[in-house]
């Protein structure tokens, strides 16, 4: 390997963005941010790096596995570098915002870093991007994140959106109505992992049953609604149910022509999820572009809360990629007043250093399309 190769060796999972990719990730962060602006949410900026029990407080440990961990060398304490930044914000709101009106409306844009990527992300550090609502559990708090999420990546610019919801309580209601705990939980939860009717099935009895019919009605929400209906569920996943039904019906409305589905089983990834929630995805897209969902804020069983994280280095592929720049060279000499003048017009700016005689080729090799010329903007010769 050469020097210069092994100057630039990044660890696994870390990646440099170079131009114009970071520019334009730089710039749907913050037409995010002002789309979510302008619904109410206003920005928190918390630390990369927390005390680990801070951090890891909560619905913390969900995330333990994946958290980095170091020393702190002036208080001899653990810390973690944050995975993920929903529960940070959780924190804000319930320490140094408890005393703000309910409902609490906060957004976020950051880096995480995690200690292993996946099948479907194999990078360990990505930018992040999202919401919270603190303090509100109706459905109408639930429709409000699922279409706001499926509003800016549409103005975003992303196509053939599609939203798949569960809701991670069901399973455990039908475990504990029917008796099925410890290890038979267990099976039955590994069983629903990998969509296994078979082995679903092979729990027997009554819970086995409705289980295999949960599994089974996955698929668009209409129709996965109205196969739950039928199902003798225990009163509160009935009541779960319902609320699902009460959220499609409001984002519908919302966002209509938003491709809705139901997995009632799902669960991975939603461990510390306490009602509805969602992954975001698009056709032809490798990976979730987000996932978010019902929770609950704060220690010893919090505040109601419902949110969603954007991934950025998925929603990058996703995207079509940055429009070229309108980039004009600026000779030698050019009075800075011009130059001003270019930049208000949308002109990006490229300035000369040193005289030339040859001010096209200059602007060919900084890869400008135009050049100042006698008080004009006219093409490179």
């Amino acid at each position: 390997m050469s020097k210069d190769a092994r100057e630039a060796l990044l660890p696994p999972g870390m990646n440099d963005i170079l131009p114009p990719d970071a520019g334009f990730e730089a710039m749907i962060v913050n037409r995010l941010l002002k789309g979510f602006a302008s619904h109410g949410y206003e920005q928190v900026k918390p630390p990369l790096v927390e005390f680990e029990e801070t951090l890891l407080g909560g619905d913390g440990p969900s995330m333990s596995d994946q958290t980095f961990r170091l020393m702190d060398p002036e208080s001899r304490r653990m810390m973690g570098v944050r995975a993920d930044m929903t529960l940070q914000i959780a924190r804000i709101a319930t320490t140094r915002l408890k005393d703000a009106p309910r409902p609490l409306r906060l957004c976020y844009a950051g880096q995480v870093l995690r200690v292993s990527g996946t099948q479907l992300r194999s990078e360990r550090q990505f930018g992040q991007a999202g919401v919270e609502l603190i303090g509100a559990e109706t459905s109408a708090a639930d429709a409000e994140i699922i279409a706001l999420a499926a509003e800016q990546l549409v103005d975003a610019g992303l196509k053939d959106l599609s939203v798949d919801l569960t809701v991670p309580t069901l399973v455990p209601a039908v475990c504990a109505a029917h008796g099925l705990a410890g290890g038979d939980a267990a099976k039955a939860r590994a069983a629903l992992d990998r969509k296994d009717a078979a082995a679903v099935a092979a729990l027997g009895g009554d819970a086995a049953s409705i289980l295999g019919a949960l599994l089974a009605a996955a698929g668009p929400a209409r129709r996965s609604l109205s196969e739950l209906s039928g199902l003798d569920l225990p009163v509160a996943a009935k009541q779960e149910c319902q609320r699902l039904a009460d959220v499609v019906e409001l984002v519908s409305q919302a966002v209509p022509g938003l491709t809705l589905t139901i997995d009632p089983v799902e669960n991975r990834g939603f461990e510390y999820h306490s009602g509805i929630s969602f992954v975001l995805f698009a056709r032809n897209i490798r990976g979730e572009l987000g996932r978010g969902g019902r929770y609950l804020a704060g220690n010893g069983g919090g505040e109601p809360a419902t949110g969603f994280s954007l991934f950025m280095d998925t929603l990058m592929h996703a995207l079509p990629g940055a429009k070229p720049r309108k980039m004009v060279f600026v000779a030698w000499g050019t009075p800075a007043a011009d130059a001003g003048k270019l930049r208000q017009d949308g002109w990006v700016t490229v300035a000369a250093v040193e005289e030339s005689d040859d001010v096209d080729a200059q602007a060919r090799r900084m890869g400008c399309s135009h050049v100042w010329r006698s008080g004009k903007v006219v093409p490179v010769d």
